[in-house]
């Protein structure tokens, strides 16, 4: 009989992926999989959808403007618009851009950036937070642990 993976046990939202730019090309199976993984590492059981939108760095230093006053390009953003603690609503926006950016600065893909950052937007959605630098530490390391698991070349 086959074993069952603990990904398929728990209530995984729908996924909901908006490719808005052309500089990287990401698997939207893989960006699937790693709001699975981080379902799976957080022990969430609630349902719903998450809504991840690959964006410029001139979309996002838009939102990133309106929406928190920073009149700048960020590598990613994360709204949880849930109503209630048992249904997640939540938007994800990624800059592509930054990641090509940050791949030549941290010698890693932009491919490897960009689903880091898919990463820490759902651990941000997860409830998360990496306002210290003790928290920032923790999330990078649940971050760098759920895109270990894709075996995505950094």
């Amino acid at each position: 009989m086959k074993k069952e993976s603990p990904i398929n046990r728990l209530s995984n939202p729908v996924v909901i992926i908006q490719n808005l730019q052309k500089k990287v090309r990401l698997s939207p199976a893989l960006i699937k999989k790693i709001v699975a993984i981080a379902y799976v590492q957080d022990r969430c059981r609630k349902s719903g959808e998450i809504v991840i939108s690959l964006v410029d760095d001139k979309k996002i230093t838009q939102l990133n403007k309106k929406y928190l006053k920073q009149n700048r390009p960020t590598d990613v953003l994360a709204f949880d618009l849930s109503e209630n603690k048992d249904r997640l609503w939540a938007e994800i926006i990624i800059s592509t851009d930054t990641a090509v950016r940050n791949a030549a600065i941290f010698d890693t893909s932009p491919c490897y950036e960009s689903y880091l950052y898919v990463a820490h937007g759902v651990l941000h959605i997860l409830g998360l937070d990496d306002l210290t630098s003790t928290q920032a530490a923790i999330m990078q390391k649940k971050a760098d642990r759920i895109v270990s698991k894709l075996y995505v070349n950094r």
